[in-house]
């Protein structure tokens, strides 16, 4: 058998279906082996870091392993984007690159290059995989491929990378008598104590004792498939939500625990409810500046702290808590559902009247509309009303990421997907295009900056090619607000690079050239109707929102603020009245 069939063929036993690649001489043998092939199919993008994106976007959506590949050299490195998004996000996906014959690379010889295109990929991305190897001899490709695929998905998932050189891929190999991988069970995410029950009593005492308990919710909740676990619990215990950027979509925002997003760029309520619980479980969420903000010690001070990872290295390193727990967030609400102590739940009546006197009086949205300007958060309040159960939407990186983390509200089975961790500007057009090969005939909704849409713009074409149902909603100030924002405030307004010298094109011309159907919103009177027209349209559909050029995140925690004192500050007898624990001193902006 040749070895690049056997690739192909171990790929789609793992159940995949797509894998996305921009073809290249030395990756020609394993796309030759999926021709002709019905149960899996190559996405031929234009860009390797979209492959690597759309690869991200089908493994969040699908549950399972995205897959990628690339040529050597240029199309390799193209990749590393989508390979650190994947390794900050803990999502599991394969990336196979192409490599030069053995008898053309350098190994540890003192030459920069010896075969065209000649990279070590392995060495670039072996801080930002799980695993990542050169595969030298044809015997070891079933090791490599089994261990790659497990390590992808145990314990916090990640991305992988296989670099297979050219004589490699075209060798004749034996299956049957290749060398498997048998995992080290020392690998397995466990800590006995949760299964032991010691510090599960001790958690249920917090719980149990807590008059303003509070859950967190992190990107580790979907990572570890935990969504009906945590449902469950809050079922029980009726504990108040509030989110990391990252586990936004792990419970649906209809539900009455549901409190928002905390951190940086967080809802002031959600904020508020945070910095005044007594008790806070936190569940798979890193806890980066993000969400503590630059003050970790002033982070929920007055609360007893469990955190409770996959990762043990997450644990009291940015905050320092009371009970911090490695384990797989999946079996630890599976064992904290069986206690029968929480299944009678404490009345918490009193502190859902503050929590939502504090949404009621700090709403996202604006009190009332002008209807002859967009205001963001109220469109993005108003799309996500016409968006339906089991959408997948993909937010790119910029204001409009913010605006839509505040405003859109997440219906049960949608899924809202960030590029958290990276950040990476370009990540929401091509992780549509995974995400809507892994759900066929499903709409998939777009949200991106004009900054944003501009880097992977070349994809409009795959989404046309393909007519996949993909509704982009391009949020147009027509400048990097984001950095624009930033240097308002840091910077005096010297808007170099974001406004001064950047420049948009016309994007309905634009959409009109590559063939999708395209509409323009004036303003705020005549977004519902058009909203509704788009989604109504079988096919792919542009929609151009403009914003005023000026138009900023509010509120939003500024340098040395503690998480309760966003900007616009509140008076601060205001803020006094509303803590129901001591104010500290007043930071410093800097």
């Amino acid at each position: 058998m040749k070895l690049s069939d056997y690739v192909i063929e171990f790929i789609v036993r793992q159940g995949v279906t797509h894998l996305f690649e921009m073809v290249g001489g030395a990756i020609a043998h394993l796309i030759d082996s999926t021709y002709d092939r019905k149960d899996i199919h190559c996405v031929s993008v234009h860009h390797e870091q979209a492959a690597a994106f759309a690869a991200e976007g089908y493994a969040r959506a699908s549950g399972g392993l995205g897959v990628a590949m690339a040529t050597s050299g240029p199309g390799a490195l193209n990749l590393t984007t989508g390979i650190a998004s994947c390794y900050f996000d803990s999502v599991p996906a394969l990336f196979i690159t192409g490599q030069v014959n053995t008898y053309e690379y350098k190994f540890d010889r003192p030459l920069r290059q010896i075969g065209f295109q000649e990279t070590d990929i392995v060495s670039i991305v072996k801080p930002i995989t799980k695993y990542a190897e050169l595969v030298t001899e044809p015997s070891t490709i079933r090791y490599h491929l089994e261990k790659a695929a497990y390590l992808a998905r145990a314990g916090r998932p990640g991305p992988v990378l296989l670099d297979i050189p050219l004589n490699v891929q075209r060798a004749e190999i034996e299956p049957e008598e290749l060398k498997g991988y048998m995992p080290d069970e020392e690998m397995a995410v466990t800590d006995a104590q949760y299964l032991e029950g010691t510090v599960l009593e001790e958690i249920t005492e917090l719980l149990m004792q807590a008059e303003r308990p509070l859950i967190l919710v992190g990107g580790g909740i979907r990572a570890a498939k935990a969504q009906e676990e945590l449902h469950q619990f809050v079922h029980i215990t009726r504990i108040p939500v509030v989110s990391s950027l990252m586990g936004l979509d792990a419970l649906s925002h209809d539900n009455p625990a549901f409190f928002g997003l905390i951190g940086s760029y967080g809802n002031r309520f959600s904020n508020l409810a945070l910095a005044n619980c007594d008790m806070l479980l936190i569940l798979g969420s890193r806890l980066d500046t993000r969400q503590t903000g630059t003050r970790p010690d002033t982070f929920a001070r007055a609360a007893k702290k469990v955190h409770v990872d996959a990762d043990i290295h997450e644990l009291n390193e940015k905050v320092q808590v009371d009970i911090a727990l490695h384990a797989d967030v999946k079996i630890f609400l599976s064992h904290l559902n069986e206690v029968s102590s929480l299944k009678e739940p404490k009345d918490l009546a009193n502190w859902y009247r503050v929590l939502q006197g504090y949404r009621e009086r700090y709403p996202s949205e604006p009190p009332s509309t002008n209807f002859k300007i967009i205001d963001p958060n109220a469109f993005l309040r108003l799309l996500s009303e016409h968006c339906k159960k089991d959408q997948v939407i993909c937010l790119d990186v910029g204001q409009h990421q913010m605006w839509a983390s505040q405003s859109f509200k997440v219906k049960q089975g949608q899924r809202l997907f960030n590029s958290g961790g990276l950040g990476a500007m370009g990540f929401a057009l091509p992780a549509a295009i995974g995400s809507a090969k892994a759900k066929p005939g499903q709409q998939v909704i777009v949200i991106a900056g004009d900054g944003g849409l501009q880097v992977n713009i070349q994809e409009l074409e795959t989404i046309k090619y393909h007519r996949l149902p993909i509704k982009i909603f391009v949020m147009n100030n027509y400048n990097l607000g984001m950095v624009r924002q930033f240097q308002d405030v840091y910077f005096q307004g010297r808007q170099q690079s974001s406004l001064v010298g950047y420049s948009c094109p016309d994007f309905i011309k634009l959409a009109r050239a590559y063939g999708i159907r395209s509409y323009h919103i004036p303003d705020m009177e005549q977004a519902e109707r058009i909203i509704q027209k788009a989604l109504a349209y079988k096919g792919p559909v542009l929609v151009h929102v403009p914003l005023d050029a000026y138009a900023a995140v509010h509120p939003k925690l500024n340098v040395n603020k503690p998480i309760e004192d966003m900007s616009p500050h509140l008076e601060r007898d205001v803020l006094k009245r509303e803590m129901l624990i001591d104010l500290i001193e007043e930071g410093f902006d800097c």
